[in-house]
């Protein structure tokens, strides 16, 4: 049988493991930080019922997963800078795309797997081919292993892509900076009331807010903006007060319960460069080593990204299990599958973030996408 390490804890990574399991093949998770607690897990996440949704069922979590659903998280508002409502979409529960929390997605996760199978504090730091398909992975504690396959599931900048790629992600163009409001409903009313039960969207060419309401009275914000890198290395985000007068200043004229979004932010605002990898990114099959997820084909957000790294950790799983002893006809036929799902999916992610970020007419474009060609004209 083959000694199978998973390089990173994320939600594909964690999946893989799981279905692993289910099929009886043990695998060990190794994750650079120091416990499940580290950091907080990011925000909402829509779990498809054509991709996150079946590598739940794959790994036998569908029915946990339908407990920690945010009832209402589906609805959909988008507004022009000056709060009109432009679409008003409310959570009727037709669409199959159930919001969830991250934190509690990758625990659910985490409770699914026997104890140990999380090596936490775990930090890659080479990655040796031994031949045959086997690899040493030395890990920043001194720590030494040997594995006949390894996965990248380490995100954007993998320590594992490197043994199939020479490609690394490049800038998308776009910036998001994030913040919370706390107990908005009480503290925060006129946004909470923007906001609604769901999403926000309000969006002008080259910048816009989104936001989501997750449980417990959180809004959970992101600003975008088109600019190049060098323009946010001249913000500094140590200082919060500083960030917030940039952002605001973006924001002349807007409704003041979408800039408060911003700018009354109860936690320090964090960048996060938007980067990619590009559209059909692949490699030729290399001998007992894998990516999946973001290492495999990082795309600009458009609510996909955990979807995909979610299916490719259950269809891996499920490939492994097929094939038994046979991994390198294992590893083909997941390639070729997610080589070709995950082109697709770019062409759709890099349409969307364009209409959303990158288009003259934003947010119309977006708006006749989502209707059919019936939203309001620009005015």
């Amino acid at each position: 049988m083959s000694t199978i390490a998973i390089i990173g804890a994320g939600l594909g990574g964690l999946t893989l493991a799981r279905v692993l399991h289910v099929h009886g093949i043990k695998a060990r998770v190794y994750e650079a930080e120091p416990s499940a607690t580290a950091r907080t897990q990011g925000g909402m996440l829509d779990i498809h019922d054509y991709n996150g949704q079946l590598a739940l069922k794959a790994a036998g979590l569908h029915e946990e997963f339908r407990g920690i659903i945010h009832e209402g998280g589906e609805a959909s508002r988008m507004v022009d800078p000056h709060g009109r409502v432009l679409l008003d979409q409310p959570d009727d529960g037709s669409t199959g795309r159930p919001e969830v929390p991250r934190g509690e997605l990758r625990r659910l996760l985490l409770e699914s797997l026997p104890d140990g199978t999380v090596q936490w504090g775990r930090k890659l730091t080479a990655l040796r081919p031994l031949g045959s398909g086997q690899h040493e992975l030395t890990f920043a504690d001194g720590s030494s292993v040997t594995a006949s396959l390894v996965v990248g599931a380490d995100g954007a900048w993998s320590k594992v892509r490197p043994l199939l790629s020479d490609v690394k992600p490049e800038y998308a163009g776009t910036s998001i900076i994030e913040t919370y409001l706390l107990d908005a409903d009480a503290r925060h009313p006129a946004a909470a009331r923007m906001v609604g039960r769901g999403a926000l969207y309000a969006l002008v060419p080259g910048k816009g807010i989104v936001a989501h309401r997750e449980p417990n009275g959180v809004l959970h914000t992101y600003f975008a903006l088109t600019r190049p890198p060098s323009f946010f290395d001249g913000i500094d985000f140590a200082d919060p007060d500083a960030v917030k007068a940039r952002v605001a200043a973006e924001l002349d004229g807007w409704a003041p319960e979408l800039t408060a979004l911003i700018t009354d932010g109860e936690t320090a605002p964090v960048l996060r460069k938007i980067h990619a990898l590009p559209i059909g990114h692949r490699w030729n099959r290399t001998p007992g080593v894998t990516l999946l997820g973001d290492a495999a084909h990082l795309a600009p957000p458009d609510g996909e990204g955990a979807n995909l790294a979610m299916l490719d950790g259950a269809e891996l799983g499920k490939a492994i299990a097929a094939h038994g002893d046979d991994l390198e006809a294992a590893l083909a036929e997941f390639e070729d599958a997610m080589f070709a799902r995950s082109a697709t999916a770019g062409v759709e992610a890099l349409k969307t973030f364009k209409l959303c970020f990158d288009d003259d007419n934003a947010p119309y474009g977006l708006l006749d996408l989502l209707t059919g060609g019936s939203a309001p004209a620009a005015s």
